[in-house]
């Protein structure tokens, strides 16, 4: 790592480049989910092409973060972290030019390896511009740069979508990435740490493999049915590629995911729980704007400000956590947390078709609430079980779990939708091929409905998609309380003693260890 002998005088105007890349990172992770009822009513995409458009980006992602925070320390960590954006800017350019489903998912899973260059490397840079002093404050910033996006994301794909075309949502992408390509040019020195592993290419695939096989399945069980042999045989197939990465792993000298960790009690509980939470809400990000925007009625920037009661419930919890930690301590904070969620998920599965805004906000704002302090102890506590010399790894390998949780929260519980939509849908008296189309999404059985002049058709595609919300939501409740309980039982009852000394919420702020 390199030594600071004089601050640069321009390490502000680079951290801001580096904050402008970040925050394009962070909202890029929701402004789609906003963008989907768009897309597939113009470009005809099923449930399964949905969640393809949106787990394209994460499980690449997933697969690529550590291999790519090694090529930054072999062979410049500057280099790679321009090069991520270059690849980043260039999928945003293909997503914004797609016409089909194909095109939007291959430009997706270009920005997912941008993306993973980006992550690691952005926060990588800054102990060669900032000393120590300075470093803690420089973390804080750029974490939360990555925290605002989130909210920002349904927010700014809102007011695109009503003013522009859906591709817009990509093209957004193109300033903000010129902006950091060529602040990072200019005012980032090169660094690089040659000692660091190499990258484990096998390693690298299986991961790659067995994750987007495991996600196709479950993708696709919904309409070929779980016995299938395609599904059968890539669910198979997945889980016979990631127990190959694990046994490669174990025997590794120098392993790029560090799987001894999970060995340790407290880190893995936590890492659990964290991996958990972040499972609901991809999944919840992914159900709730064809919500609000085919059975309620609202515009997409309407759907996106609607969306700000659980993205204000979370950021309040992530930043009110700490202390409360403090008080209680985290064993009490995060089973609490995720009996809030709980508490919520089936408050929510009351939803009705006919309960309007009102009754979602309360359950959003509490979902955020439980959110927030289920996840930022359970991070801050799995990080502090790692000695300082696993830090990178064992960071490295707890954001990897969150961004596998996000790939499968997307895939399984759009999924558990998507069945729950077409047994409860009512197509009697619709030709064949109008059956199969409104069984798609509610929102092509909005607009079968409209063409054909049917309006019971989307009262009755309104009910389905609202039953098979609650069914996920009563899954996801369930699943919070076994946690809740688990967290209660197991989780070591010590109070940390500076978790996050720089008050950036963990939701965040924990992506620049995974650069090792």
């Amino acid at each position: 790592m390199a030594t600071v002998i004089t601050p640069d005088p321009r390490r502000w105007w680079a951290l801001t480049a580096l904050v402008a890349s970040m925050l394009t990172l962070g909202f890029d992770m929701t402004i789609l989910n906003v963008a989907l009822p768009t897309m597939a009513g113009d470009l005809g995409a099923s449930t399964g092409g949905q969640q393809w458009m949106a787990d394209a980006y994460v499980v690449v992602f997933a697969a690529l973060m550590l291999p790519a925070g090694l090529l930054g320390d072999r062979f410049g960590r500057r280099l790679m972290l321009v090069t991520g954006l270059g690849i980043f800017l260039a999928g945003s350019v293909v997503g914004s030019l797609a016409t089909d489903v194909t095109w939007v998912v291959a430009a997706r899973a270009v920005m997912g390896v941008g993306g993973a260059l980006v992550m690691p490397l952005a926060l990588s840079v800054l102990p060669s511009l900032f000393g120590p002093d300075e470093r803690s404050k420089a973390i804080g910033v750029m974490s939360a740069a990555s925290a605002l996006g989130m909210p920002l994301g349904p927010i700014l794909g809102g007011w695109l979508l009503d003013h522009f075309w859906w591709g817009s949502v990509f093209l957004v992408n193109v300033p903000m990435v010129g902006i950091g390509v060529a602040a990072c040019l200019f005012l980032l020195p090169e660094t690089r740490d040659p000692g660091s592993p190499k990258v484990d290419v096998t390693a690298t695939a299986l991961t790659a493999a067995g994750l987007g096989a495991l996600v196709y399945a479950i993708i696709e069980a919904p309409t070929r049915g779980w016995g299938d042999p395609l599904v059968a045989g890539f669910l198979a197939g997945g889980a016979v590629l990631l127990a190959g990465l694990t046994l490669r792993e174990r025997r590794a000298a120098r392993p790029m995911l560090d799987m001894e960790l999970l060995r340790q009690r407290g880190f893995l509980v936590n890492a659990l729980t964290a991996t958990l939470v972040t499972f609901v809400l991809a999944g919840l990000l992914f159900l709730l704007p064809p919500y609000l925007q085919a059975v309620l009625g609202h515009d997409a920037l309407g759907t996106g400000l609607r969306l700000l009661p659980m993205m204000a419930g979370l950021m309040i919890s992530a930043r009110g956590a700490q202390p409360v930690v403090a008080r209680f301590g985290s064993r009490a904070v995060v089973s609490c947390g995720l009996v809030t969620l709980a508490f919520a998920a089936f408050l929510g599965s009351r939803t009705t078709a006919d309960s309007g805004y009102g009754f979602t906000a309360l359950w959003l704002t509490v979902t955020g609430l439980g959110f927030g302090f289920a996840v930022v102890p359970a991070m801050d506590g799995a990080l502090a079980t790692l000695p300082s010399d696993r830090a990178g790894s064992g960071s490295g390998l707890l954001m990897t779990l969150r961004q596998v949780g996000s790939a499968i929260g997307i895939a399984l519980l759009g999924s558990l939708q998507a069945s729950a939509y077409r047994d409860r849908l009512d197509v009697t008296g619709l030709p064949g091929p109008a059956a199969d189309t409104a069984g798609e999404s509610v929102v092509a059985a909005h607009l079968v409905a409209e063409r054909s002049g049917t309006p019971g058709l989307a009262a009755s595609a309104s009910s389905a998609y609202v039953h098979g919300m609650g069914v996920v939501l009563l899954v996801c409740g369930v699943t919070a309380l076994v946690a809740a309980l688990s967290a209660a039982a197991f989780l070591p009852g010590t109070r940390p003693a500076e978790g996050g000394e720089n008050g950036v919420p963990a939701v965040a702020g924990c992506e620049g260890d995974a650069r090792q």
